[in-house]
């Protein structure tokens, strides 16, 4: 039964059958992460940090709060250990890394209120939040983002995606002007599905810079954020933000720039019978509809599919990250539905064994 006080994430861990099979009886969801009830959280106070590290009080650097921190995480199990005293201790300091900080910064003790800040930002790793939510920012491609859970999270393995997009768009400006008599190519028009935090569409929006983009998300709380970075940013004028359900969407509603050059998306594409894998600062912090895909983890991959006909111009093409099985899944599905005129063109792997799709209308040629 819910009680005032107990938060939807601590709610969602206790009731969600997977989970529960996941976790067992000996681990639990409690407000702000997952905690093993038969070994409680170690609450680490300053003092032990400086007990342990032989200096006087106040005397604490950055060097003496990364390692114990470290030590602190190593101990109650929290992943990358390392990596996260790392990004704490450097963002309290102002600095995008570790590695960054010079020699004085490293030996300067920390005042009272860097101390407190570590203290507070610690104590919600522990509690096995993501360390984006964390630091509150994340960076992706040349861009540092406001991220606020549950807010899906960029992995790195998405800019990719930017990538391959930034390098067609290349290629069909260098053909273009290849030619005897070029003739003036529009600027791209994009449209994100499933916008999340806005990193996919800004992130074009900076490599393209005639280009515009239209981001949508069924997600209020996403769409919210996309705005916010985009303002943030000084983006908002070339970005048009719809909350809207691409299942329920018409293409009249999203050709307010008229016919689309690129349709990209990082859609849920995890096969539900993996969802309980999940690490648990997946399952406890971020929105589970941004990743559970149905049966096949392509149950969104097909609306997509389903819609782009109708939405791209003749050279057009969808990007699409998904899971590994998925490339031969996507064009047996393509060629179960010949109407839509689609083809798989390309299959591109990332540096963790994902892949992205490149699918589009038979007379797009690649160069």
């Amino acid at each position: 039964m819910w009680k005032p006080g107990t938060d939807f994430t601590t709610m969602r861990c206790l009731t969600h059958p997977p989970l529960r099979r996941l976790f067992g009886l000996s681990l639990q969801c409690v407000p702000g992460g997952l905690s093993e009830s038969k070994s409680p959280i170690i609450s680490p106070k300053w003092s032990s940090l400086r007990q342990s590290c032989g200096v006087r009080p106040g005397l604490v650097t950055a060097t003496d709060a990364l390692n114990y921190w470290q030590k602190v995480f190593e101990t109650n199990g929290i992943p990358e250990a390392r990596e996260s005293s790392e990004c704490i201790v450097s963002f309290v300091l102002g600095a995008k890394t570790f590695q960054s900080l010079n020699s004085k910064s490293l030996h300067t003790p920390l005042t009272a209120v860097q101390q407190e800040q570590i203290q507070q930002l610690s104590n919600k790793r522990l509690g096995r939040m993501p360390v984006q939510y964390v630091l509150g920012e994340w960076d992706f491609q040349d861009l540092t983002l406001k991220m606020k859970p549950p807010v899906f999270i960029p992995r790195p393995e998405t800019e990719d995606l930017v990538s391959l997009i930034v390098e067609e768009e290349s290629q069909k400006r260098e053909k273009n002007s290849g030619l005897c008599l070029p003739v003036p190519v529009p600027h791209p028009v994009i449209l994100e599905i499933g916008c999340g935090s806005g990193a996919i569409a800004l992130s074009l929006l900076g490599k393209l810079l005639q280009s515009r983009v239209i981001a949508i998300d069924k997600e209020e709380a996403a769409v919210d954020l996309t705005r916010e970075n985009a303002q943030r940013l000084q983006l908002q004028e070339r970005i048009h933000i719809l909350h809207h359900d691409v299942s329920y969407s018409s293409a009249k509603q999203l050709l307010v720039w008229g016919p689309i050059d690129f349709i990209v998306s990082n859609p849920p594409y995890v096969f539900h019978e993996d969802m309980a894998s999940l690490d648990a600062e997946i399952l406890c912090y971020e929105d589970l509809d941004a990743l559970d895909g149905g049966d096949d983890g392509m149950r969104v991959i097909k609306t997509i599919l389903a819609l782009a006909p109708s939405l791209l111009k003749d050279s057009g093409s969808v990007f699409l990250e998904v899971d590994p099985r998925h490339p031969d899944m996507v064009e047996n599905w393509l060629q179960a539905h010949p109407n839509l005129l689609l083809i798989l063109r390309a299959i591109h792997k990332d540096f963790c064994g994902k892949g992205s799709l490149q699918v589009s209308q038979p007379s797009h040629t690649l160069r």
